[in-house]
């Protein structure tokens, strides 16, 4: 069953990843550009989530946030710390 977020959950979730995984989303968005080359969401979370052991929830909301920006360039990358 896919995952699916309010954007509000989805905004916290974004906001939070920094401080709980150690990681900016730009080096997330990095590891998704060069993993494997898997197309579905729910394929990629996991992915994601796995490799490197991250909470589903959050893999799941870095997966989205990628796509996302990915279909609407216009929204700023993150910047990098």
């Amino acid at each position: 069953m896919p995952m699916t977020h309010s954007p509000e959950i989805h905004a916290k979730l974004i906001e939070r990843i920094p401080d709980v995984t150690g990681r900016g989303l730009h080096e997330w968005f990095e590891a998704l550009d060069e993993g494997p080359g898997l197309v579905r969401c729910s394929d990629r979370s996991n992915w994601l989530a796995d490799e490197y052991g991250l909470p589903q929830w959050y893999a799941h909301a870095i997966v989205a946030e990628h796509d996302r920006r990915r279909r609407n360039r216009s929204i700023p990358a993150p910047r990098r710390s």
